[in-house]
């Protein structure tokens, strides 16, 4: 999952040099990026009427180009993506580009079904719901806007974003990138729409809108119960607070390295990545100094207090994040604390309810939490999840701990025994997504999440047998 460091500042230096704007047509226009929200939601339903006469294996097509683009241009967007929000790693958004143009499903997500009896035949088939408005974060913009395009697509759908504002750039790059590709395969222009300076104001206009039948957001609780409260269809991705469980029976030596490679994912900006980790008394310490051996750095006592002071806002007695530090190299970190060292993942000992371990911290900070068996284990962590039902992860070889935590935090994804980035394809079996329904229910989504079943009957024909 790693690049090498020399050539990742070559691609830097590259991509720096010859990308003093994104990727534009020969008029200067990004393609599918327009002024005004207006303009967006006009173009998109011209186009969706257009798109409506198009077949799956041209859908297809579209997708195909798609991930081509992505896989030539995904230096430059993961250059970019790190330019403008400050937060992540060049090297790790590469390989999240990667996996989105490799492990997205097309439209082979659709699978129709078929009723035969005495009566006759009914086919069941996956059709689009139409425009889609979305909502894509700051964290992943453009691999969210290219994951949730080719879904979309596949799906029959156009796509209406409104991008985060601190990461318009980058989303709208990827908006073009898509354009690009379907003009390429022959589609219609602007079946994927954005705006150039996206606000709360263009957010609310393509929420209400009546040309957009389903909306879809990956961000925080608030822009989720937005979304739910339209009246609308909604896929909601929201917050998590993924735990991680080593117990004795666990390989210490795998554990250590599978943990610190998947919280320093991207500086810990992964909404699936380990945010904290309870650690059974008795390899609690083997832990610890494998933890080091894998790039990761130990802080004791006040410079604990001090890392607080520098991640989290305080006020009236409750903490959370400090915006200005989230996805910052670890490195960073330490600097501020006056440590020349430049490690994946800075990771400390904590008590369970230190802030920490109770706030969603999207920085490369793990803490780690002693406890006394899995029974405590399990209790804490299910605590510390806080009942998102996002991602949860254990290293164990007892199946029965396996099971048990399972069952009790109730996780969209689960991971056993390694990095949490396999939940999501990274080394581990499955599709790749960037849109995580748990709050709404859909999983781990796909085309198959924005199509809508239509029955089609036939009575008294074609039943042969």
């Amino acid at each position: 999952m790693e690049l090498n460091e020399k050539l990742v500042q070559e691609i830097i230096a590259k991509v720096v040099s010859d990308m003093s704007t994104p990727k534009a047509t020969e008029t200067g226009r990004q393609l599918g990026v327009f002024d005004t929200m207006s303009e967006a939601l006009s173009a998109v339903e011209k186009a969706y009427k257009e798109f409506r006469k198009y077949s799956v294996a041209q859908r297809e097509q579209m997708i195909k180009n798609i991930r081509r683009l992505i896989l030539e241009e995904a230096e430059q967007m993961a250059v970019l993506g790190v330019e403008e929000t400050g937060m992540g790693r060049v090297s790790d958004k590469i390989i999240k580009h990667q996996l989105v143009a490799n492990k997205t499903p097309g439209t082979e997500d659709l699978s129709p079904s078929v009723m035969t009896g005495d009566a006759g035949l009914t086919l069941v088939e996956m059709a689009p719901y139409g425009v889609i408005g979305s909502i894509t974060p700051s964290t992943n913009p453009s691999e969210t806007v290219l994951c949730n395009s080719m879904g979309m697509i596949a799906g029959g759908n156009a796509v209406v974003f409104n991008p985060h504002p601190n990461a318009c750039r980058t989303a709208n790059y990827a908006v073009d990138l898509v354009n690009r590709a379907i003009l390429e395969a022959g589609g219609p222009e602007n079946l994927v729409v954005s705006v150039k300076k996206p606000t709360m104001d263009s957010s609310n206009e393509m929420v209400a809108s009546p040309i957009v039948r389903m909306l879809v957001a990956t961000g925080g609780p608030g822009v989720v119960k937005m979304l739910l409260s339209s009246g609308k269809k909604a896929i909601g991705a929201g917050a998590g607070n993924p735990p991680v469980i080593v117990d004795e029976t666990a390989d210490i030596k795998k554990a250590a390295k599978d943990i610190v490679a998947g919280s320093s994912f991207d500086n810990n900006l992964p909404c699936i990545a380990e945010k904290e980790c309870f650690v059974v008394e008795s390899v609690a310490d083997e832990l610890i100094a494998r933890m080091q051996e894998s790039n990761a750095y130990l802080l004791k006592g006040k410079q604990i207090d001090d890392l607080v002071k520098i991640a989290l806002v305080e006020k009236d007695g409750k903490y959370s994040i400090n915006k200005k530090w989230v996805g910052k190299d670890a490195k960073l970190f330490l600097k501020e604390l006056g440590i020349d060292a430049d490690p994946r993942l800075i990771i400390c000992e904590t008590e369970s309810l230190h802030p920490f371990v109770q706030v969603e911290m999207m920085m490369p900070i793990l803490p780690i939490v002693r406890v006394k068996d899995i029974d405590e284990a399990i209790a804490c962590a299910v605590k510390a999840e806080h009942g998102n039902r996002h991602s949860a992860h254990i290293h164990s070889k007892n199946v029965d701990h396996l099971t048990r935590f399972a069952r009790e935090v109730e996780t969209t994804i689960f991971v056993k025994n390694a990095p949490s980035y396999a939940g999501i394809g990274a080394g581990g079996e499955g599709y790749t997504t960037f849109t995580i329904a748990g709050p709404t229910g859909e999983g781990l989504t796909a085309a198959h999440s924005f199509t809508r079943q239509r029955r089609c009957v036939l009575v008294d024909g074609l039943h042969i047998v």
